[in-house]
């Protein structure tokens, strides 16, 4: 059963494997939540919609606000680039889907795409690291690059965005067995599993 919340569409899995458990993760922009084969229509409208509170109230606990994030950009900005790079703006914006982050050197603004929220944090900071370099050089020359070499998990969080990005673009194949989740721990229905 497909169907679509306000915060993306939600996919529900049957599974005759799952007998007492519930779960739910994110991936790319839909919610994908986990049921026994068992569970009614009633149950099954009920576990939705309790998973999508949880998931969104864990979400919301991670986020950074835009302080938050201007906070965290001169800590990395003093950290990995001697505090060279000062924006005069740093903020999430909602209007990027195409890019993680952008920046324009000339106003001393960076926007980083909410789809970064709840990615883990040294993602989060990658992109921004990549951005505050934008503001000393505005190309991606061998002179930004040399900037980040300072950023330890630059390459790890490069691969990690790839994948993201690849796996969105893979089509969904109705009917092909449905695998769960790799290592996600089981709780009994009243404790229900988030992920992602």
């Amino acid at each position: 059963m497909a169907q679509v919340a306000e915060h993306g569409p939600v996919e529900v899995r049957r599974s005759a494997r799952r007998s007492r458990t519930v779960s739910a993760y994110r991936e790319g922009d839909r919610t994908i939540v986990l049921i026994p084969a068992r569970m009614s229509l009633a149950e099954e409208q009920r576990w939705v919609a309790q998973m999508l509170e949880r998931l969104a109230a864990r979400e919301s606990r991670r986020r950074l606000g835009d302080d938050a994030l201007a906070e965290r950009a001169d800590r990395l900005s003093t950290a990995y680039l001697d505090g060279r790079a000062r924006p005069g703006q740093v903020r999430w914006v909602t209007n990027q889907n195409s890019r993680w982050g952008s920046c324009t050197p000339s106003e001393r603004s960076i926007r980083l795409s909410h789809r970064l929220q709840g990615m883990p944090e040294y993602v989060v900071d990658y992109v921004l690291l990549h951005e505050l370099a934008h503001l000393l050089v505005p190309d991606h020359g061998p002179r930004f690059w040399s900037l980040l070499e300072a950023y330890p998990k630059t390459e790890r969080a490069r691969g990690y965005l790839e994948g993201v990005a690849s796996a969105a673009r893979l089509p969904h194949i109705p009917g092909a067995r449905e695998a769960e989740p790799p290592d996600l721990p089981e709780y009994p229905e009243d404790e229900p599993e988030l992920c992602g």
